[in-house]
C-alpha cells in the first residue's frame, strides 16, 4: 500500500471518528438543553462568550448571510433564550443578548457534555488516556494549521 494510499485512509478514518464522536457529544447535550440545532447552539454559544452582537456581526462570525441568521435570532427570541436591546451608539440597529433562559440553557448544555466525557473517560485505561491525550496534542496541533 503507498504512502498516499495511508494517508487517505488515515484521513477517512480520523474524520469519521470525529464524526461520531460530535454526534454524541451533541447527543449528550442535546438533552439538556431542548431540541436547539447547531445553528442555534453556536449562536447561543458565541453570544456566551462575545456578549452582545447585531445580526450582522452573528452572521459574520458565523459565515453565514445576515438573514439567515435573522431567522435564528427570532427563533431564539421566540424561546426566551434571546433578547434585543437597541445598540448604544447607533440608533438604526440592535443588539441582541442572552437572556437568564439563555445563559442556564448553556450552562446546563456545557455540564452535560462535560459529564458524559467523564463518564467516557471513566471507562477507558491509564494507558488509553495517556494515548488519547497525546491525540488530543495532535489533533490540536493539526487544527493550529
Amino acid at each position: 500500500m503507498s504512502n498516499d494510499a495511508r494517508l487517505e485512509g488515515l484521513a477517512v478514518e480520523l474524520s469519521t471518528a470525529i464524526g461520531q464522536f460530535h454526534r454524541r457529544v451533541r447527543a449528550a447535550a442535546a438533552g439538556e438543553s431542548g431540541e436547539l440545532n447547531l445553528s442555534q447552539t453556536a449562536t447561543i454559544v458565541r453570544l456566551d462568550k462575545n456578549g452582545r452582537m447585531t445580526t450582522s456581526d452573528l452572521a459574520r462570525a458565523e459565515s453565514m448571510k445576515p438573514q439567515s441568521m435573522g431567522a435564528i435570532l427570532a427563533s431564539l427570541e421566540e424561546e426566551g433564550l434571546v433578547e434585543r436591546r437597541p445598540h448604544p451608539t447607533d440608533g438604526r440597529q440592535v443588539e441582541f443578548n442572552l437572556t437568564p433562559k439563555g445563559v442556564e440553557a448553556r450552562r446546563r448544555r456545557s455540564v452535560a457534555k462535560r459529564e458524559w466525557l467523564m463518564a467516557a473517560l471513566s471507562k477507558l485505561t491509564q494507558a488509553e488516556r495517556e494515548a488519547l491525550l497525546s491525540a488530543v496534542a495532535l489533533i490540536k496541533r493539526m487544527g493550529d494549521g
